[in-house]
Formats: C-alpha cells, sequence, structure tokens
C-alpha cells in the first residue's frame, strides 16, 4: 500500500484562520492546502490526493454544510473524510452537519491539542479503511472456492420465503444469487452478472459472493456495502471486466424494501392486489469506478407482496429471431401475472419454464430470485 505524508485540505474564507490551522498541522508533520471558499476546495480535492478536510461552516455565498454535500456527490472526491470547523456549538448544527456527510466537528476558536486528537483519530480511520480493502482484495485474489458450495438453497432458509431458478450455461457460470440474514425479520437477496461467461468468470463470481458476504451487514446500509466491495473489485478486475448487481433488503418488520442497483435490470413488483411494476433504480456498474454512487429506492409493501430479482439472461436472446430486453421482460411480466396464486418457489420455476419455452435454447446464464414479504 503507499506509504506518504498524510495531506490536510483546510477551507476557510479567514485567512488568518487558515494560516493558524496550517502553522499548527505542518508543525505536526502533515503536508496542507488551503482554499478560501466552496468551488476552490472542491477543484484542489479533485486535483491532489487529499486525506482529510477541514472544513469552515459559515462562509459567504456557499456555506460549508453546502461544500460538504456537493463534495459527497462528486464520485471520486466523495470518500474523503470531512471535518467541519465552526463556532455554532448547538446540537442542531452539529446534526445538520453529519446529515450532509461530515464525520466531526471542531469549535472555534480551537484548541491545537482537540484540532491534531480529531485529525489523527481520522486519519487513521482512513488508512485502517484502505488496509481492509487492500487486504480484501489479496484474499480475494487467492480465493479458489467452487461456486456451487456457496449457493443458498430455499430448503436452507425457509423464513426467507424465496424460490430460485439458477441455469449457468457452463458448470462455472457467471451469474450468482445469494440470500443473507442480516436482522430479526431482516434479509439482503442479491442478484449479480459478472461480464465474460468463460471459467474466469465464474472464478470472480466466486470471489465476488464471497466479497459480499464480507461486507453485508445488519449495521451497514446496502449502498454502503456495495461501495467497499466496489473498491474491492476495482482491483481485482481487470481488461474491462465488471460486474451488474440488484440488492433487496426485505424488512418484514417494518414491511419495507430498500432497493439497490448497479447497472442492473429493474426488478418486478407484484402485489397482491395485482397490481405490478418495474422498479428501476439507478448507480453505476461494479468494478470499473474507484469511487461509485447508487442511488436507493425504498419501497412500501405488505405480507404476501412479491419481488423479483433476475439477470439478463433470463429476458434476452439472441436466436432467430433475437429477443430484446423489452421484450423479455414483457413475457416475464405476462409469466408472473400468470403464476400469482402459486406458492413463491413454485412461481419461480413456472415462469423460468414459460419464458424459456418462448425463447428456446439457453444462450446466457441466468438467475431468477422471487422472494415473498
Amino acid at each position: 500500500m503507499e506509504h506518504r505524508t498524510p495531506l490536510i485540505l483546510i477551507v476557510d474564507d479567514e485567512p488568518l484562520n487558515a494560516r493558524i490551522l496550517e502553522s499548527m498541522l505542518r508543525r505536526s508533520g502533515f503536508a496542507t492546502l488551503t482554499a478560501h471558499n466552496g468551488p476552490q476546495a472542491r477543484e484542489l480535492a479533485a486535483l491532489h490526493p487529499v486525506d482529510l478536510i477541514l472544513l469552515d461552516v459559515m462562509m459567504p455565498g456557499e456555506t460549508g454544510y453546502l461544500t460538504c454535500q456537493l463534495l459527497k456527490e462528486t464520485p471520486q472526491i466523495a470518500d474523503i473524510p470531512v471535518i467541519f470547523i465552526s463556532a455554532l456549538t448547538d446540537t442542531e448544527s452539529r446534526v445538520h452537519g453529519l446529515e450532509c456527510g461530515g464525520v466531526d466537528f471542531i469549535s472555534k476558536p480551537f484548541e491545537k491539542a482537540e484540532v491534531l486528537a480529531r485529525v489523527k483519530v481520522h486519519l487513521r480511520l482512513r488508512l485502517t479503511y484502505r488496509a481492509l480493502i487492500e487486504a480484501q482484495a489479496q484474499r480475494l485474489g487467492q480465493l479458489q472456492a467452487a461456486q456451487q458450495s456457496l449457493l443458498v438453497r430455499p430448503e436452507d432458509l425457509p423464513e426467507a420465503r424465496f424460490g430460485v431458478h439458477f441455469a449457468p450455461v457452463l458448470e462455472a457460470g457467471g451469474d450468482i444469487y445469494d440470500v443473507l440474514p442480516t436482522g430479526v425479520g431482516v434479509f439482503d437477496y442479491i442478484v449479480a452478472d459478472v461480464s465474460g461467461h468463460d471459467l474466469g468468470a465464474g472464478f470472480l463470481t466466486s470471489a465476488l459472493t464471497a466479497l459480499l458476504r464480507q461486507n453485508v451487514n445488519a449495521a451497514t446500509a446496502p449502498e454502503e456495502s456495495l461501495a467497499m466491495t466496489n473498491r474491492v473489485l476495482t482491483r481485482i478486475l481487470t481488461n474491462g471486466a465488471h460486474a451488474t448487481l440488484a440488492m433487496a433488503r426485505v424488512n418484514r418488520t417494518q414491511n419495507s424494501i430498500h432497493l439497490v442497483s448497479a447497472g442492473h435490470p429493474p426488478p418486478v413488483l407484484a402485489r397482491q392486489d395485482g397490481s405490478m411494476e418495474l422498479v428501476p433504480a439507478e448507480g453505476d456498474i461494479l468494478g470499473v469506478f474507484d469511487t461509485a454512487l447508487w442511488t436507493p429506492q425504498e419501497i412500501a409493501v405488505q405480507p404476501g407482496d412479491r419481488i423479483f430479482l433476475y439477470t439478463d439472461g433470463l429476458v434476452e436472446g439472441f436466436g432467430d429471431p433475437p429477443i430484446t430486453r423489452d421484450q423479455g421482460i414483457a413475457l416475464l411480466w405476462a409469466a408472473i401475472r400468470s403464476t400469482a396464486s402459486m406458492p413463491i418457489a413454485a412461481t419461480v420455476e413456472a415462469v423460468h419454464e414459460y419464458i424459456a419455452a418462448r425463447k428456446g435454447p439457453a444462450e446466457d446464464d441466468s438467475v431468477l430470485l422471487g422472494i415473498e414479504v
């Protein structure tokens, strides 16, 4: 892993405050950059390998809160930790700063000992985070576990209420699925498609499965788990290899689904009242951009509602005539509607058979994962 002097970006419209911070940080062995407004800060952060940002809250024009929000919306710099510096000490101001993406607060007038202590804590956390990513990348580079041994069957987790049809074209395919219990009445359901359809892709799907199991947990939002997973994948995927993924966190206690998609086909939501809808969610594919972004969807559901995750091999065909994705999704929609009265496992099998009969021989790996709330 790279070893260099930590670089701290100071953002303050008061030159005196900036010089004081710059002096104390440099005397402690840190490198610094200084900006006097938000736009300048974002420009410097994009041009230099900044490890930490000290950001004044009260600045003319663009406040520190807005600057932080805009930093977090810029993929290549979104992961830089931000510590707010402010004379505001009320709880509401501090909470607002954390909601904007900040990790800590330093009160004005600042004390040298407090500034250095907080800076060192967050630099250590950032270093630990990077080291964890590198360690996971090294372990996954040696992973040779068989893909089939990692698959969860409905009978293994009956309380998860799912059915699945997994059809790899080769013995080790490029598609995967997983079901992970992450809380009382809470399960994460994952379907992914790794580019490529050879044994190399099969190896990577095993690696992706293991990586997701390391990073998915009850304390971490699905999009945060994907961020950690993506950072490792960018280090082990080469030659344009990537993965798409859909992840649904189903909370049966709160009757909700938290959906995240990384460039994946939109799930189909079938409600008990007979209504159906596609649920698109925007997000970058995995393994290409070092810092990617996803926009989660929160869906209110009721017991008995169903959501179906799938890979493009289920809904696309390259025969004569070819089947476009839109045509395949129309087939999927019709099949789900016609099998709504069946148990979820039977529905999944019937839907797959319905589509396969109209597509002809399989040309690509496919997964269909049906979940009942």
